[in-house]
């Protein structure tokens, strides 16, 4: 059953409900514990930087440790899940507002330089927040920075309120910077799993289109490997699924085989195989300069080459028919009607009336031409039918004796296994099977003519022979016999053969002349597969 596309939903978390994501929390994590230890670095005992010379150590190394404690509780939490994403970020930019603005007093205030890791806080808690309450965190920092300095002033010494306001407004900038850049993130995000969503649906529509394409489909790379395989090839070459990269040799030696003749410099690119007891049409179009190149191979069955030729074929015929039937047929009417008028004139000689009796027969042979070539256009109505093979030949049988009046068993059937339920148009099944017997009747002298029942050995498909027991068929002429108006026979019309094979063909069934030992003509006339499971022979 074929399955219709479905389009791609983007996981994409573009709700911001979902953030600040785990991701997002552990980057910040791994910021903080990296602080961690670059603090430590720079109020260690061997720091020699001339603007912390003054630091207050005792009080700096107290709130880093305090600091690597929280550090490393919140990386706990983080494990534990609790509590939720937002409050973790919340905690853990409060947190460092303050010990960066402890840290910043203890090393003597904004002209130690400590101050912009508070800028550091507010860049990360923006972008964990995926830019909401960046002006929050602004704030919150740009006031701790004054305050710091407020108590600086309170302590009696000189305070830097213009720095302080400085590092405030860089506060803000970096803030609103990162608010930018978090939307340019976002809209770059959006677009890119837009773009996504549609080149996955796309893929799907394509994957559809092929998969369910009537023409069979594989791309072999240069090493002759599997690289695609649509439903209609792995039905035309009846296997079962194949895996990718397998060896296209393994799934059908013959199609290899003339893959690399069809690759060939200056070679035609179509050519018809045998894959097993089936015509495939193999054609193929290089995807690269050379024959080393991937190869894109298309599979029809022939037996569809040949219906659309014949679906032409009908139409032109339609077409003939048609001028036939008014061109010929009303004006031969005309003529056999004035000859008939001029037999029943009195006084006519002898040469008078075998003229007409030329004429008579003549305008009869004429007339089954166009009755035979008036019956073939008609072979596109058909009207198939479950058929009981062996029933419906036996009642063939016996109406082709009574009707034309031969001894009983002149024409008899013989069951070798029954082929149980076919589908087939009757009228043209019984056009086809007299043609045959007809032909035997002519050709086959006075020998019995034997329909044989059975089954294919090989494909199982069920098949009917007329045999007859006459002097065969010459081999220099046995393939011109299903040409249109070939005969042998004088006075024949040449076209009993050949409207008996094309009303097969558009029956789905195949007829053939296959030699007969040790004398005699035997057509084979090979059904399709039959309507029920085979039966147990």
């Amino acid at each position: 059953m074929s399955q219709q596309p479905q389009s791609h939903v983007s996981t994409t978390p573009l709700d911001p409900a979902s953030y600040p994501t785990w991701g997002a929390l552990r980057w910040l994590l791994l910021i903080r514990l990296l602080l961690v230890v670059g603090l430590t670095l720079v109020f260690s005992p061997n720091a020699v930087d001339p603007l912390l010379a003054g630091a207050d150590t005792e009080l700096a190394w107290s709130v880093l440790l305090v600091y690597t404690l929280l550090v490393l509780l919140s990386g706990l939490s983080l494990y534990g899940r609790w509590p939720t994403r937002k409050h973790q970020v919340y905690l853990a930019i409060l947190v460092d507002i303050v010990v960066f603005t402890l840290l910043m007093h203890a090393a003597g205030g904004v002209a130690s330089g400590l101050g912009i890791l508070l800028t550091v806080t507010v860049a990360a808690g923006a972008l964990s927040m995926e830019g909401r309450l960046t002006l929050l965190f602004a704030a919150l920092a740009a006031i701790a920075v004054i305050t710091q300095q407020g108590y600086q002033a309170l302590q009696g010494q000189s305070p830097a309120f213009t720095q302080a306001g400085l590092l405030g407004i860089l506060f803000f900038a970096v803030a609103l910077l990162s608010q930018m850049l978090y939307r340019r993130a976002r809209t770059a995000e959006a677009l890119a799993a837009r773009r996504q969503v549609d080149l996955d649906d796309l893929s799907k529509l394509n994957a559809f289109i092929i998969h369910n394409m009537a023409t069979g489909i594989l791309v072999v790379d240069g090493e002759r490997r599997l690289r695609l395989m649509n439903q209609a090839a792995h039905d035309l070459l009846g296997t079962a699924r194949q895996h990718r990269g397998r060896a296209l040799a393994t799934v059908s030696r013959a199609l290899a085989d003339a893959l690399e003749r069809l690759v060939q410099p200056g070679a035609v690119r179509q050519t018809v195989i045998n894959h097993q007891d089936r015509a495939l049409r193999a054609s193929v179009k290089l995807l690269g300069a050379d024959r080393a190149s991937g190869v894109i191979v298309y599979l029809r069955d022939d037996r569809e080459a040949t219906a659309e030729a014949q679906r032409i074929k009908l139409a032109a015929l339609g077409t003939l028919t048609a001028s036939i039937a008014h061109n010929i047929r009303n004006p031969l009417s005309a003529i056999s009607h004035a000859a008939e008028l001029c037999a029943e004139s009195p006084g006519l000689g002898d040469d008078e009336q075998q003229l007409l009796a030329i004429v008579h027969r003549n305008s009869a042979r004429i007339d089954e031409i166009v009755s035979s070539v008036l019956e073939l256009s008609r072979r596109d109505q058909i009207q198939r039918h479950p058929l009981e093979l062996y029933e419906w030949l036996r009642g063939f049988v016996d109406e082709f004796n009574q009707t034309r009046q031969l001894q009983p068993r002149r024409v008899h059937l013989h069951l070798e296994r029954d082929p149980g339920v076919v589908e087939a148009d009757p009228r043209h099944l019984h056009q086809i099977l007299a043609n045959l017997c007809e032909n035997a009747l002519v050709h086959g002298g006075e020998g019995v003519i034997t329909l044989v029942l059975d089954r294919d050995l090989h494909t199982r498909r069920p098949l009917v022979e007329v045999i007859d027991q006459g002097p065969g068929i010459p081999a220099a002429i046995a393939d011109t016999i299903f040409d249109p108006f070939f005969t042998t026979r004088h006075g024949g019309t040449g076209l009993g053969l050949y409207i008996a094979r094309e009303l097969a063909e558009s029956n789905a069934m195949s007829l053939a002349l296959l030699p007969n030992r040790p004398s005699g003509c035997r057509f084979r006339l090979l059904f399709a597969t039959t309507t029920n499971e085979d039966r147990a022979d």
